[in-house]
């Protein structure tokens, strides 16, 4: 049976996995490597773990779990749906640039891992992608969104826009400022969602 995950060694392994996949790549980081940087015997791992797959999982369900809390607690707090889709852009982007490791694992690692591991985190995104439709909705209910708006299609076309930006920035080395691309993405968005 795995040990709770919880605590001062859960918590070590997961920052550890994060810093080590960005730096080696999923498929070159060992368990060995990331019980070594998180200071624990390769063992105590799987006191956690079953495998590196279920580190990727778990790290990616903390990190983005927490990314998803923190944004619905800051959205119930902003008025206006279209103030709404704004912040939406700009948590997403800070939050990345606050950690350009895990923007590399998020963006690049991710998508090179097994369809074991992209269905598990599957289950995450979708979460992530009902914020998305709870704002698109709200514009509609509040006539700022067009009424004949296809939720579905225009929450893909935000995702898809936000996760690009993320990912050319990643790939040109972070070299662009990733805070300001936040008000034309979402002048861009809020022209195709109006009526």
């Amino acid at each position: 049976m795995a040990a709770k995950r919880t605590g001062e060694k859960y918590d070590a392994i997961i920052d550890a996995a994060v810093r080590v996949i960005a730096q080696f790549g999923y498929h070159q980081a060992q368990v060995s490597k990331i019980a070594r940087e998180a200071k624990v015997a390769d063992g105590t791992i799987y006191l956690y773990f079953e495998n590196k797959d279920d580190v990727l999982i778990s790290l990616f369900n903390e990190k983005m779990g927490a990314f998803i809390s923190d944004m619905e607690q800051s959205l119930s707090e902003v008025p206006t749906p279209d103030q709404q889709l704004r912040e939406l852009i700009r948590l997403h982007f800070e939050y990345l640039v606050g950690d350009q490791q895990l923007a590399i694992v998020t963006q690049i690692e991710l998508r090179q891992s097994n369809p074991d591991v992209r269905r598990e985190i599957g289950w995450i995104l979708k979460k992530y992608l009902n914020v998305i439709d709870q704002v698109l909705i709200f514009g509609v209910e509040k006539g700022l969104f067009g009424q004949d708006l296809n939720v579905r299609t225009a929450r893909n076309m935000i995702f898809g826009t936000i996760d690009e930006t993320v990912t050319s920035w990643i790939m040109n080395d972070c070299k662009f400022n990733l805070m300001d691309q936040v008000e034309p993405i979402h002048r861009l968005f809020l022209k195709g969602l109006q009526n």
